[in-house]
Formats: structure tokens, C-alpha cells, sequence
């Protein structure tokens, strides 16, 4: 749960950072020369990520709300070996929490990363979706694992007299 206090702290700080230094719609280069690609710019999203379902926030923070719950019941009964999901586990939980509390506070989600090519997105969006990536991986390596099955014993199909006889 750590990995999640630290995500929601360090989307929450962004954004506030963001919006005390930016007015809606205005852009900020630090790096001059990487304007072409990448810049600040604070808008506000009352949709899901990227833009999808505009002005469905009451909708969104229900999701919201029942993702937060499933996630944190599930990080629960996860073995302690099992740091990897964990962390991909806190990594969602703090960027839904992040997003969540945008909408209870202010109606709508904060953005500011602008890759110019792609919508502009938050922290906690993209600490959702490297969670998402990273749990992905762990269930398909666990698929895998799974498909292979346990290795069998060499020469296990013959009998014990073949066995000593090559």
C-alpha cells in the first residue's frame, strides 16, 4: 500500500503544482527545444483517459469507487512473494485514487503531460496504465507456467527393469 500512498501523493502534488502555476490551457516548455514533442499543458477532462466518455463523471467515479474497492480486497489475500502484482496492484490503486479525488473535488480530472501526438494525460493515468502493463505480464508468465506443467521425471514411462537396460 505504500506504492500506492507515493503514487496519490505524487499525482496530487503535480496537479496542484500545475494548476498554481498555469492557467487552464496554457502550455510551459522547461526544455525549449523539445516543444515539437513534449510539453506542460494544464486542461481538465471530464472523461475517462484520453477523453473517452466526456462529461460521464458520475458514472466514472462509481467505477472508480468499485475499482478502488476490488483492488485494495485483492491486494490483501495476495502472498507476501507476490511483490511484483503488488506493485502493480498499488501503482492502480493510486492512480484511480488520484483521478477519483479530481472528480469529488473539483468535477474533473487534471492533465498536463502533453506528447503532442497522443492526449494529454496525469500521473496517476500513467501509473494506471503501467500497473496495467505490469499485471498483464505477471498473468501471462503465470499462464505460461501453467501451460508447461510440472516437468516430468526422465524415463518415467518404462518399467523398472527397462530402465537400468540402454
Amino acid at each position: 500500500m505504500g506504492v500506492a500512498a507515493l503514487t496519490l501523493l505524487a499525482d496530487q502534488i503535480s496537479k496542484r503544482v500545475i494548476m498554481a502555476n498555469l492557467k487552464l490551457g496554457e502550455s510551459w516548455n522547461p526544455v525549449p527545444w523539445l516543444r515539437r514533442w513534449v510539453s506542460i499543458t494544464y486542461v481538465t477532462n471530464t472523461g475517462a483517459a484520453f477523453g473517452l466518455l466526456p462529461d460521464r463523471g458520475s458514472l466514472l467515479m462509481i467505477v472508480a469507487i468499485v475499482v478502488v474497492a476490488i483492488i485494495a480486497v485483492y491486494y490483501h489475500h495476495l502472498a507476501a512473494g507476490q511483490w511484483l502484482v503488488k506493485l502493480s496492484l498499488g501503482l492502480q490503486l493510486g492512480g484511480a485514487l488520484g483521478n477519483l479525488l479530481d472528480r469529488l473535488r473539483y468535477g474533473h480530472v487534471i492533465d498536463f503531460i502533453d506528447f503532442k501526438v497522443w492526449p494529454v494525460f496525469n500521473l496517476a493515468d500513467s501509473a494506471i496504465t503501467v500497473g496495467v502493463a505490469i499485471l498483464a505480464y505477471c498473468l501471462l508468465r503465470s499462464e505460461r507456467g501453467r501451460a508447461e506443467g510440472p516437468e516430468m521425471a526422465p524415463n518415467s514411462s518404462h518399467s523398472p527393469h527397462e530402465q537400468g537396460k540402454s
